[in-house]
């Protein structure tokens, strides 16, 4: 008899276990990191109790506990928790808890907090992924023909790469006709994407930041009209890790972060936007406002290199339909803020065009070259253009086919070195390059 009761306990706790593991819609992520904190993210399919454990892996013997969340429908089943009792420069190991059952993966879950190198060291080396346009089939609500997404087996080259962290860099995920109208729609759009089998694994073990463009944010080209840009606002938040959002307050996802001695700022190219066939007055892609919170910022920082973020290409100037060029205006005022405030170190990262460029402008000798880097698409459908318009190509730097980017800064505190390396589906270098700091700084300052 007792060994039936035995066996009768020991089916029903794997029982348990097993439905711990079955409550996981996706993730776990890891969101960001700073010297203190960290942040861990988790979907359930369900309402359910949701805490973390972590520990130091030098020390794993003594494990820290984040709060208890219990996910809720109204807000996608999300849990976001906090990881505030680590200590700079650790990489920590960590255990996920559903109804305080430990559900367990097959490959690492891990994060790492910031190192405290200033004023001891030079900064530490950094290797961060970039890349956009992630489209995640589903055929009952695609358009007939030809699977739009592919190749999905790029986020296991990314995790492959092991990168600090992963700046995706907007249409992370497709809105469908069928998603956009309904707050419903919106969280399976995002539910679906996040729920990538091939995805997951990079979830787990790499920080992630995210902008947005058109496809995250709602409708095709979609601008500031759009009906529902609050609530996607609130999703995208519920879905990313961001430390920050909106720091002009006016709404949208403006934020920016730092990670050794870089910093980026993470911009909103929708929120704001003026319609792209609306010209009866002035036009916008970012708005006045978040321009001058950018260059304030831009000045305030002592960054070797400033990455500044958005959606879509800033320094090309083939005018497609919804790049910079076709904004001609507010395009030069924006850069002509940049040289004006002396600000160095400048380097945009950006998407949408489903191709890979860099662009390279420098308008005379006693101005310093600025960098664009537009890496574009993961998976969604790729295109071979080559930019015959772009008079401020690099050439050999088109890339037509899914690809991605990590870019590795290295050298001591006052020489530090940019290097740009594409990469395809499978890891294999498509092309390299290499940007000092020392060549993004005026010749005078006066």
């Amino acid at each position: 008899m007792r060994r039936i009761s035995f066996f009768i306990a020991l089916l029903l706790a794997n029982s348990y276990f097993l439905f711990a593991q079955d409550l996981v819609q996706s993730g776990p992520m890891v969101g960001y990191s700073t010297m203190r904190e960290a942040l861990l993210w988790v979907q359930t399919t369900t309402s359910a109790q949701v805490h973390f454990e972590y520990f130091d892996q030098e020390n794993p013997s003594e494990r820290f506990k984040t709060e208890s969340y219990t996910t809720q429908s109204k807000y996608g089943f999300v849990a976001k928790l906090v990881a505030n009792q680590i200590m700079p420069g650790k990489k920590y190991g960590y255990e996920l808890f559903i109804n305080d059952e430990s559900v367990q993966r097959d490959y690492p879950m891990e994060f790492q907090s910031q190192t405290l190198w200033q004023w001891r060291t030079d900064p530490p080396e950094v290797s961060f992924a970039v890349g956009s346009c992630n489209y995640v089939n589903e055929p009952e609500l695609d358009r007939p023909g030809k699977p739009y997404g592919s190749e999905f087996e790029i986020f296991e080259s990314i995790h492959k790469q092991s990168p600090d962290f992963m700046l995706w860099l907007g249409d992370n995920t497709y809105l469908r006709e069928a998603d956009w109208n309904s707050r419903t729609g919106i969280f399976h759009r995002y539910t679906h994407t996040r729920s990538l089998p091939e995805l997951q694994p990079l979830l787990a073990s790499t920080h992630h930041y995210a902008i947005w463009d058109d496809h995250d944010f709602g409708p095709n080209n979609a601008d500031s009209s759009f009906w529902l840009k609050q609530t996607t606002s609130e999703i995208f938040k519920l879905f990313w890790g961001n430390p920050n959002y909106d720091v002009i307050e006016q709404g949208g996802i403006t934020g920016t972060f730092e990670w050794a001695d870089l910093q980026f700022f993470l911009l909103d190219n929708r929120y704001y936007r003026t319609s792209n066939n609306n010209f009866t007055g002035e036009r916008e892609i970012l708005g006045k406002a978040q321009i001058d919170w950018l260059i304030n910022a831009l000045a305030s920082s002592n960054a070797p290199f400033k990455f500044i973020t958005i959606g879509g290409q800033v320094l090309s100037t083939e005018a497609d339909y919804e790049n910079y060029a076709t904004f001609p205006k507010e395009r030069q005022y924006l850069l002509d803020k940049i040289r004006e405030a002396k600000i160095e170190g400048v380097v945009f990262l950006d998407g949408d065009r489903h191709h890979t460029v860099l662009s390279r402008m420098q308008e005379n000798e006693d101005v310093y070259p600025i960098y664009d880097l537009t890496c574009s698409s993961l998976t969604a459908g790729s295109n071979n253009n080559q930019e015959l318009l772009n008079t401020n190509k690099v050439e050999g730097t088109v890339v037509g086919q899914h690809n991605f980017g990590i870019l590795n800064i290295s050298g001591p505190r006052t020489n530090r070195v940019l290097n740009i390396k594409i990469l395809d589906k499978d890891g294999k270098e498509l092309w390299s390059r290499d940007i000092k700091a020392q060549e993004l700084k005026y010749k005078s300052r006066d």
